[in-house]
């Protein structure tokens, strides 16, 4: 452990409140996250009190006894999800509450598992929280997603070090993607999130119609909707509180146009999904829907996810971030969606996010979808970027000018 380890910690934890979802005074905050990281819970919620939060709630779970029930439990329980829970979500977003997820999850935690329990279960969980996504997808509520190590997720990243150095090891890691091993962090990201609004203003002054994605295993062509608006790093939820998604972050994204997706496009790190991991895998499109996958492992398990519901068929996000990201510079494999897409270009499977388009954030399902945005019950990031992959911006008249050149911004 490094000797300024329990001030980095203090620092993370600080990153989390004050910059993640950015606390208010008299706030309600819902925390999610797994029993092995109780004790950075605790920092968290004594920063969070300490800066106005008028209640915590913490929702634990607990890798061991979720495996315990995919292998025990009746075939018939996994389509259900309780509708307190539904209920406890819900009703904490109306009172504007702010929600932080903990990730820590073992990559490998549902390996050998029947992938039919996984996607019932998956499917479940979608749909019990349908609602509750369209907060998060519209920005009415501050969310923030972190991570904290587990000593399997650990194991998995630093299979070389010996054991008891492998949670240290990730703890300095996700410091040093999330700045908080940085002497002032907040001003760090302040200035971090400006770096992103400038390639957000240069997008959205282009306004390109299409983009097109060449390399080895890609030749994909994406359709972005009219009125369509690329977003990175902070967002402003509807009381007007600023807060940031993600963290890290190193992507400016946006959302495609549902039924203009076509070619194919290969994936370029694992993705860990459902306690299992799906690796070189292939995707091919026709407007829009996805009509063929094949993966060296986990097939079934990617198979499952694209049958989750007619959305999940077609992508809801298209998101940008250069090869040489300090993540993707580090040369770590994270095993996780929240670090490894920071690393990599990426497209998002399943819903599309409201506020990528003008005046989404007030729009009804049925508007978003007259135009053009996809509508699903999940949400699945993948990444495809690497240091061979361009992108060209084509405009509405035709004109093709480059953005990515060999895995890095062209401009």
């Amino acid at each position: 452990m490094s000797s300024n380890f329990d001030e980095n910690l203090l620092k993370y934890a600080e990153l989390a409140v004050k910059v993640g979802i950015n606390i208010q005074k008299d706030q309600y905050l819902y925390i999610q996250a797994s029993t092995e990281t109780v004790p950075f819970v605790r920092l968290v919620t004594k920063v969070a009190y300490e800066n106005g939060a008028k209640q915590v709630f913490v929702d634990f779970t607990d890798d061991e006894i979720a495996r315990l029930r995919y292998e025990l439990a009746p075939e018939d329980s996994f389509d259900y999800f309780p509708e307190w829970k539904i209920l406890e979500r819900e009703s904490l977003a109306e009172q504007g509450a702010a929600f932080m997820s903990v990730v820590s999850q073992s990559p490998d935690l549902l390996k050998g598992i029947d992938s039919k329990r996984i996607a019932a279960n998956q499917k479940a969980t979608g749909t019990a929280l349908n609602k509750y996504r369209q907060y998060v997808q519209s920005d009415k509520i501050s969310w923030t997603v972190i991570a904290a190590p587990s000593a399997k997720w650990a194991a998995k990243v630093f299979p070389a070090l010996p054991e008891n150095e492998q949670v240290d090891a990730l703890w300095d890691a996700i410091f040093k993607a999330t700045r908080a091993d940085l002497a002032n962090p907040i001003e760090e990201w302040k200035k971090h999130d400006e770096t992103l609004h400038e390639k957000v203003a240069y997008l959205n002054n282009k306004n390109y119609a299409k983009l097109h994605y060449t390399a080895p295993g890609t030749d994909l062509t994406i359709e972005l909707p009219k009125g369509h608006l690329w977003c990175g790093a902070g967002s402003v939820n509807e009381r007007g509180h600023e807060f940031m998604a993600n963290m890290p972050t190193e992507e400016v994204f946006t959302v495609p146009n549902k039924t203009g997706v076509n070619g194919y496009v290969s994936s370029t790190k694992p993705l860990s999904y459902g306690g299992n991991i799906i690796d070189n895998f292939k995707v091919t499109f026709e407007n829009g829907r996805i009509v063929n996958v094949e993966a060296e492992q986990g097939e079934e398990v990617l198979k499952a996810l694209v049958e989750t519901d007619e959305g999940s068929h077609y992508l809801g996000e298209v998101a940008l971030v250069p090869h040489g990201s300090p993540i993707s510079a580090s040369n770590l494999l994270f095993f996780n969606t929240l670090f490894d897409e920071n690393a990599s270009n990426h497209l998002a499977i399943g819903s599309a996010y409201a506020f990528c388009l003008e005046g989404g954030k007030t729009m009804s399902q049925d508007e978003l979808a007259a135009n053009g945005l996809n509508q699903s019950i999940t949400h699945v990031d993948f990444m495809i970027g690497s240091g061979d992959m361009n992108i060209d911006g084509i405009t509405a008249d035709g004109q093709s000018e480059p953005v990515f050149r060999k895995g890095n911004w062209a401009f």
